[in-house]
């Protein structure tokens, strides 16, 4: 129980860094915090958490200035996602609680966003098939959203997204 919660201690400590980095660059600079994201995404490595990985590389999209890169880097973080809900698929009866459950919970809320970005890296990118794919699959996930701000803020950007790419082009 004790190597439990130390391995709970650590990710928390991972997840501390990750989120001082994203007010890094929250605060505007931007090629620093891209910088201290790559540190840490080799530090943490390839068979690192997933859930690491998933957060890390879902910011660090967002640092990116070729659409291209962004597109990456979204790519990496629903890969590591589908990666932990494998892993929490297997790891515990249905029904139990604990850090697995709320990280199951936690991934079924970020799944919308994961497709929502990935939707506009692809209409940055003109490729607009590829974005209503990744927008229907964003609405198909959003029932997993509580009713709260941040559920409000991903549907409500599914919705402007939605209208963007209803309109026609010219």
């Amino acid at each position: 129980m004790a190597e439990e919660q130390r391995g709970e201690a650590s990710r928390d400590a991972v997840m501390t860094r990750i989120g001082q980095v994203v007010m890094l660059h929250r605060g505007g600079d931007r090629d620093e915090a891209r910088s201290r994201f790559a540190a840490l995404w080799e530090e943490i490595g390839e068979d690192g958490d997933p859930l690491h990985r998933c957060t890390l590389a879902h910011y660090m999209a967002d640092t990116q200035d070729d659409p291209a890169d962004e597109l990456v880097w979204d790519v990496l973080a629903l890969r590591a996602a589908d990666r932990l809900a494998e892993t929490l698929a297997g790891a515990r009866p249905a029904g139990q609680g604990g850090s697995g459950h709320r990280r199951s919970l936690a991934l079924r809320a970020f799944y919308p966003s994961l497709h929502l970005n990935l939707a506009a890296d692809y209409v940055k990118l003109g490729r607009h098939a590829a974005a209503r794919r990744e927008l229907d699959r964003a609405r198909e996930r959003s029932g997993g959203l509580a009713e709260d701000e941040y559920g409000d803020g991903v549907r409500a950007a599914i919705a402007r997204l939605e209208l963007r790419l209803d309109e026609p082009t010219t």
